[in-house]
């Protein structure tokens, strides 16, 4: 990574993101391609542009320049439940804490909503892993599927209670 990239993460907004915005389109396909060759296409769980749209996600993302460098979505489960969704930082600025800052910026957003507990799926092979230690250094513990998923050997399932 260069110092440039590293400056420009450290800069970056984090915002509410309008999905209608022709870069989040493409930050989302980035994120789907990145993710299609780490598990088959059942145990892949990422949202496509459109369901940003439903009133029950929210959508943020990082934005360095002109470019959208990162993502974080939450989805309302019910009962004060969220999911993370949607987590990630591009290629170019990993290793610069923006994916801390992009976490910690969901839970302070879940807490203001009045959220009792965010859980997340992710990806249970190494590819995952840095993000599997993220999510755990900030207070995650593993837990049973939640909300429509089912058992997978391709996923992780994690909670944080609030």
């Amino acid at each position: 990574m260069t110092g440039a990239a590293a400056e420009a993460a450290g800069a970056a907004v984090i915002r509410l993101a309008d999905p209608d915005d022709p870069r989040v389109a493409a930050l989302v396909a980035e994120h789907l391609e990145e993710m299609e060759p780490t598990a088959p296409p059942e145990s892949r769980h990422a949202l496509t542009v459109d369901r940003f749209r439903s009133p029950a996600v929210r959508l943020w993302v990082a934005e360095a320049g002109d470019a959208l460098v990162g993502s974080v979505a939450l989805q309302d489960l019910g009962g004060g439940h969220l999911e993370l969704k949607t987590m990630r930082t591009s290629r170019s600025v990993r290793g610069t804490g923006l994916g801390r800052r992009l976490l910690l910026h969901a839970l302070a957003e879940a807490r203001a909503a009045g959220a009792t507990r965010v859980s997340l799926e992710t990806g249970s092979s190494d590819v995952f892993a840095p993000a599997r230690a993220l999510y755990r250094a900030h207070g995650f513990v593993g837990c049973e599927p939640f909300g429509d998923y089912r058992p997978d050997r391709h996923s992780t399932f994690l909670t944080l209670p609030l």
